[in-house]
């Protein structure tokens, strides 16, 4: 399989561009990444993550956080080779530029889509999106997700982390 049509990967374009659900992006974009390379913070797939990154914080209007984020995934995504092969590469490099402009301008945000060139991503898309139908969320959910989440499973492997190193 291409290392883009994983479904973890392809969830993230769909919760990007279609949900614009920014935070999931990061959640299952990050889960894909430390099954793939785990701790390898230069991998083309944390310049994906620091993408939508930007595009949470800049929604919640913490532009420092966003346009760190924007710069990252910008140098990571420029000469990203497969990672980018089924999108249009300069016009990602061109919307992230845009980004890390509007955020240092503190300009309010705004969202917009990756731009698939490739009939094969699209498809594979398509086809996860009607597997898989997406529930509405309620946009104030979206934009402090990382708050208004259930995080009671992360708290219990904390504590029992805690418990095993005592």
């Amino acid at each position: 399989m291409h290392p883009l049509h994983h479904p973890l990967f392809i969830q993230f374009i769909i919760n990007f561009n279609t949900e614009q659900d920014y935070f999931e992006c990061h959640e299952v974009g990050e889960e894909y990444w430390k099954s793939l390379a785990p701790k390898n913070k230069t991998h083309p797939l944390t310049g994906w993550i620091q993408m939508a990154v930007g595009m949470y914080h800049w929604r919640r209007s913490n532009y420092p956080g966003a346009l760190r984020s924007f710069i990252r995934a910008k140098a990571k995504l420029a000469d990203a080779g497969i990672w980018t092969e089924a999108f249009d590469r300069d016009e990602l490099i061109r919307l992230l530029t845009v980004s890390i402009d509007a955020v240092t301008d503190r300009k309010p945000f705004f969202s917009y889509t990756i731009p698939i060139t490739s009939q094969e991503m699209t498809e594979v898309v398509h086809a996860y999106e009607a597997s898989h139908p997406a529930s509405p969320q309620d946009p104030y959910y979206l934009m402090h997700k990382h708050r208004l989440r259930d995080r009671s499973s992360i708290i219990s492997l904390r504590e029992q982390k805690k418990r095993r190193n005592l």
